[in-house]
């Protein structure tokens, strides 16, 4: 790989370090524990992804309802989004997956040679529709076991509905995108159960604390909302729908997915020349076990779900 470094450097980052790419050894195993991760999960098979993106869906719901039982006793919106986040850790313990939590991993996967754009799409469009599903489902069964929440329902509803696009929602929904995507990148950069459970919160405090619009959180705030007889209707959600899903990309992909791969792209090159040699495989740390990623002997076996 073709390298700018004068001569000495890459000896004293080895020296130093454990790589002598010009990357922090924190990033190179954060990359690493990425490309794993991103290549697991886009082999799944279809019922994995089908199940990953319900249950996706539903823990959101869980943490709708910590959500509205803090604001019904409190009226605190930040304390509310605290509690939601309840819902984002029990996702990620669960290893269900959230649509936008799909904006860094997988790529990393695909530029490093682990994966095609077709399984992305695949990825994507089946986390996104069922996450909705899950969501629209266990909502319903929120709202039926406890009525008296509908009135905050109603109320955080008309907060996200009712400005339509304007500069300040598209900033919200930019915001919204990039905020979860970043919170990924943080898990993926360590694996310790607390370390887990703050970026769980501080992603609930964030995005539905301070009221940013999330395509697949918001929709499960709006349809608890239908649900509980608001005159918000199904077209009016798609319309809102169409374009806070494309700003939450811009939010994820742009701002942060893309740079971080321009800082990280000597990692992106050797990956690419390794898979190309190795036919798929990886050496050193990071390694995914046999059978977890694409190669010439068929697809990847599912993460639990």
């Amino acid at each position: 790989m073709a390298r700018s470094d004068r001569p000495g450097q890459a000896e004293e980052r080895r020296r130093l370090g454990e790589h002598d790419h010009a990357v922090e050894d924190a990033l190179v195993q954060e990359f690493e524990n990425t490309v794993t991760e991103g290549a697991n999960r886009l082999n799944r098979t279809w019922r994995a992804l089908a199940v990953t993106g319900l249950f996706g869906g539903i823990d959101v719901g869980l943490g709708l309802l910590a959500m509205l039982a803090v604001m019904d006793a409190t009226g605190s919106k930040l304390l509310g989004g605290l509690a939601f986040g309840v819902g984002l850790y029990a996702l990620r313990l669960a290893h269900s997956e959230l649509f936008t939590e799909e904006f860094l991993v997988p790529i990393n996967a695909i530029v490093a040679g682990h994966g095609t754009w077709w399984q992305l799409l695949r990825l994507w469009s089946v986390t996104l529709v069922t996450n909705l599903a899950g969501g629209w489902a266990f909502t319903w069964v929120v709202v039926a076991a406890f009525p008296r929440f509908e009135d905050v329902l109603l109320k955080t509803t008309a907060s996200y509905m009712e400005p339509g696009l304007t500069l300040e929602t598209a900033a919200l929904a930019v915001l919204a995108g990039f905020t979860i995507t970043l919170v990924t990148r943080m898990s993926q950069g360590s694996s310790a159960g607390i370390a887990t459970l703050a970026n769980s919160l501080i992603s609930g405090l964030l995005v539905v604390g301070l009221g940013m619009l999330h395509g697949a959180l918001s929709s499960a705030v709006i349809f608890a909302a239908m649900h509980a007889g608001a005159e918000t209707t199904y077209l009016e959600w798609l319309i809102w729908f169409a374009w806070v899903i494309p700003l939450n990309m811009i939010g994820g992909l742009l701002i942060l997915t893309l740079p971080r791969l321009v800082r990280t792209w000597e990692l992106v090159t050797a990956e690419r020349e390794s898979s190309r040699e190795g036919g798929g495989d990886r050496d050193g740390a990071g390694t995914a076990p046999e059978g977890s990623r694409a190669g010439a002997d068929g697809p990847a076996e599912p993460r639990a779900s």
